[in-house]
């Protein structure tokens, strides 16, 4: 009879995660680079020796305990690239990532958004990361133009050519299954031994930059509305799940008296 409960149980917290999950996608429909996020649920299961009617090759046999969620996958689909007009702002046009430096080590990702220069003087991402490329901006620099293959110039006053002041490439992991958010746009790899290919932008299809974009979330309302509609269908019958066999156990206690 407990089974019954345990399983409502994990059934109520795997729906509850992907209420939350579609919610917080909603809520961001707006933020630039936004990856909508994805709930994975899986089958729990109880291992108890095999009956003698039951008799398996292991000896023991598989009944179902419930449901997992796994709330930590991203869908990372390009979004749709819109104009600013703002210098500062870069997008990715593709599939590649911009790595950002780390005192942790770990190998940290960006989509892109707005850049800005820090009181160090190197550019970097709006959670003050510098870029991994480690870009000097001068002191005196009028201006910051970013090719579609990643060379990075600034352009001094009184100089006529513009001055180079360093490169960028993308980065692209060989699963983003295996990437964390860590907020603001900006994903780790926690599985070190991913495979992570790096080229210029415009090669190996790596994509390439886009001064003065920004690229569009790719969540979907009418998507993700028809999305918390099942989930919260799918905890009302587990809430159910777990009334019944309340009135299954008040049944029982009944009995005994």
């Amino acid at each position: 009879m407990n089974n019954v409960f345990y399983i409502g149980a994990t059934g109520l917290n795997a729906q509850q995660s992907a209420v939350d999950i579609t919610a917080n996608n909603i809520a961001n429909m707006n933020t630039p680079a936004f990856k909508r996020g994805v709930v994975s649920f899986s089958e729990l299961l109880t291992s108890a020796a095999a009956p003698l009617n039951r008799a398996t090759a292991s000896g023991v046999v598989n009944s179902p305990a419930g449901v997992a969620a796994d709330s930590s996958l991203h869908v990372f689909t390009a979004g749709e690239l819109r104009t600013t007009g703002n210098p500062l702002d870069l997008a990715i046009h593709g599939d590649g990532f911009i790595e950002l430096a780390s005192d942790s080590g770990q190998t940290t990702l960006w989509r892109g958004g707005v850049l800005h220069v820090g009181a160090d003087g190197y550019l970097a991402a709006p959670n003050g990361a510098p870029l991994k490329a480690m870009i000097s901006v001068p002191h005196d620099a009028a201006g910051i133009t970013i090719s579609p293959t990643g060379q990075v110039q600034a352009t001094i006053p009184n100089q006529a050519e513009p001055l180079n002041i360093g490169e960028l490439e993308l980065v692209m992991p060989a699963d983003t299954r295996a990437l964390q958010s860590a907020g603001d746009g900006v994903y780790k790899i926690q599985d070190e031994s991913l495979v992570v290919s790096r080229a210029k932008p415009g090669e190996d299809n790596a994509g390439t930059l886009a001064q003065g974009f920004s690229e569009a979330s790719n969540v979907s309302l009418s998507d993700e509305l028809i999305s918390l509609m099942l989930y919260q269908r799918a905890y009302a019958s587990n809430a159910r799940l777990v009334q019944v066999g309340d009135e299954l156990m008040a049944l029982a206690n009944g009995l005994k008296r």
